[in-house]
This record gives C-alpha cells, sequence and structure tokens, in this order.
C-alpha cells in the first residue's frame, strides 16, 4: 500500500481567498438590502391601496427601510472600494486575466 500522491494544486493565495469571500458576504449584503427595500420602493413608486396595507403591516412589525439603505450603502462602498484597492495594489486587472491571458 503506497501513500497518495502529494497535492499538486498551488492554487490561489489565502489573502485572494479571503478578499474574495469577504466580496461575496459585501455583496450579499447589498442584495439582501435591496429586497428589503422592495416594499418602500413599491410604496413610493406605485402607491396604491395593497401598498398601503403592506406598508402598514409591515410597519406594525418594526419594518425599518432606513437599515437596507444604511446598511446596503455601506456595504457597496466598502466592496467597491475594496476591489478597487485590490485591483491596484495586486496589478492583476480582472478582464484581462478572465480572457485566459498569462501574468507578465
Amino acid at each position: 500500500m503506497s501513500a497518495p500522491p502529494p497535492n499538486q494544486f498551488t492554487g490561489q493565495s489565502p489573502a485572494k481567498t479571503i478578499f474574495l469571500l469577504a466580496s461575496m458576504a459585501c455583496w450579499l449584503i447589498v442584495g439582501a438590502s435591496l429586497i428589503y427595500l422592495v416594499p418602500a420602493a413599491m410604496d413610493a413608486f406605485r402607491p396604491s391601496a395593497t401598498t398601503g396595507v403592506w406598508m402598514e403591516t409591515l410597519s406594525r412589525g418594526g419594518y425599518r427601510p432606513q437599515l437596507a439603505v444604511i446598511g446596503g450603502g455601506v456595504s457597496f462602498v466598502l466592496a467597491v472600494v475594496g476591489n478597487l484597492l485590490w485591483y491596484r495594489m495586486s496589478g492583476e486587472e480582472p478582464r484581462e486575466r478572465a480572457k485566459g491571458k498569462p501574468r507578465e
């Protein structure tokens, strides 16, 4: 019985893995905040009797659209700034790497 061969996969750096996970979490929060804002947006842009009842019912349960605006906005800014910093400091160009061009 022989030992399994060593893993030849070099993979990506731990720093890039952490960056990608943090970026994913930020974008997930942005998406969740947009979903949370749907009732308020519907009531603001297309008010009707239905959206009025919807907002009244939600407000009794503690619905606060400002939470989504603040949380989603902060998360959006962090995601965009993080992406700009990462790609500027790493020297990696996402569009060129996606096309399969090798690093120089």
